[in-house]
C-alpha cells in the first residue's frame, strides 16, 4: 500500500506544506510506511494526479491536504476506482466536508490517527460529468460562492456573508429557468436557488438540508422559488440551520434521481463544493461511481445527520 499526500500550497492563509513533509515523515519512521508527498501546481492538477496514478493500479491511499477545493479535485481523480481511497488533511480556509463527521473533524488534522483507518464507500453527485462530494447549487448561493475570494481578506465566514449581501443588494436573487426534476416540468420558472445535497454543509457552515446523507444512495434537492428581498431575509437564517420546512410555500425538498435546469442563455452559475461552473444547462443525477473514503475509526459521514422534521 502506498501512502500519498497530495498537498495545495496555495491553500489557507499560510504555507503548510514544511508541517505535511513532517507529518508525512513521521508515517514512514514509526510505521515504515511507503510515503510520497505531491505538490499541486494550478487547478485541476489534483484530479489529473491522482487519476493517473489510480489508473496504474496498486493498492494506494490519498491524503487530500487543502480545503474542499482540494478535496473535490482529488475525489474526482479516483471515483470509481477499487484500489484507490482517499482522506482529508484540513489547511484550506474552507473545511465545510469534514464538519459533516462532527466532533470527529478534528482527529483529521492528525495523519497518525487515519493511516490504517477502515474504507467506506461514499455517494457522489454526478454534475454534467463531474463529481461532487457535498452540495451542487446553482442560483443566488452558487453567485456568492463565486464571489467570495473577493472578499478573502476578511475570512472565510466574513468573506461569504459580504459576497452574500453583495449579491442581495446588486445582483438579484433570481433566476429564469425551466427545471424538471424526474422528468417532470416545474410550472414555475423563476428560482432563487436549488442545491442538490449529498452531505450537510457548504458556505462555512450553511447547513440546507439536514436529513441529506452521503451513505443512502438518495439525493435530497431543495427548491427555492422566487422570493421578495425582505422575505429572504426572513428565510435565510433559518436556510442555514436546515429548517427549510418553516417555509413550505417557496422552499420544498424532494429526493428526484434526475434533476435538470435549463436557461436561455449560459447564465446557470453551479458551485460544486465551492468550485464553480458557468452553463445554459445543467444537469444532476446520483454518481454510478463511489468513492473510496478513509478515516479515524468509528468515525461517521452521517454524525450529524437529522431526522427529517415534521412539517409545519
Amino acid at each position: 500500500m502506498k501512502h500519498i499526500f497530495i498537498i495545495n500550497p496555495a491553500a489557507g492563509k499560510s504555507d503548510r506544506r514544511q508541517r505535511i513533509y513532517q507529518l508525512a515523515e513521521a508515517l514512514r519512521r514509526d510505521h515504515g510506511l511507503d510515503v510520497e508527498c505531491m505538490l499541486t501546481r494550478s487547478p485541476g492538477h489534483a484530479s489529473a494526479l491522482t487519476r493517473g496514478l489510480a489508473a496504474a493500479g496498486g493498492g494506494l491511499r490519498f491524503y487530500a491536504c487543502g480545503g474542499d477545493g482540494t478535496a473535490n479535485e482529488v475525489a474526482n481523480g479516483i471515483a470509481g476506482y477499487e484500489n484507490a481511497a482517499m482522506t482529508v488533511v484540513p489547511i484550506g480556509t474552507g473545511n465545510d466536508f469534514l464538519r459533516n463527521f462532527g466532533a470527529d473533524a478534528a482527529k483529521f488534522a492528525d495523519p497518525e490517527k487515519l493511516w490504517n483507518g477502515p474504507t467506506q464507500h461514499l455517494d457522489l453527485i454526478d454534475c454534467n460529468g463531474l463529481q461532487c462530494l457535498t452540495i451542487a447549487c446553482s442560483g443566488v448561493d452558487a453567485r456568492v460562492a463565486r464571489d467570495v475570494h473577493r472578499y478573502s481578506l476578511i475570512g472565510r465566514r466574513g468573506g461569504y456573508l459580504t459576497s452574500l449581501a453583495v449579491n442581495f443588494l446588486f445582483n438579484g436573487l433570481s433566476s429564469h429557468w425551466t427545471l424538471t426534476l424526474d422528468g417532470v416540468k416545474s410550472d414555475c420558472r423563476d428560482f432563487s436557488l436549488v442545491a442538490v445535497c449529498n452531505g450537510r454543509y457548504y458556505g462555512g457552515g450553511f447547513m440546507p438540508v439536514p436529513e441529506a446523507s452521503m451513505t443512502d444512495g438518495v439525493l435530497q434537492t431543495l427548491v427555492v422559488k422566487k422570493v421578495s428581498h425582505a422575505r429572504f431575509l426572513q428565510f435565510v437564517g433559518d436556510y442555514a440551520k436546515g429548517n427549510y420546512e418553516k417555509f413550505p410555500h417557496f422552499a420544498q425538498c424532494y429526493t428526484a434521481s434526475t434533476v435538470r435546469i435549463r436557461s436561455e442563455k449560459p447564465d446557470i452559475v453551479t458551485c460544486l463544493d465551492g468550485e464553480c461552473i458557468t452553463t445554459a444547462d445543467v444537469t444532476f443525477r446520483l454518481s454510478a461511481k463511489k468513492l473510496g473514503f478513509f478515516g479515524p475509526a468509528g468515525c461517521s459521514p452521517d454524525a450529524t445527520l437529522r431526522a427529517k422534521a415534521s412539517p409545519v
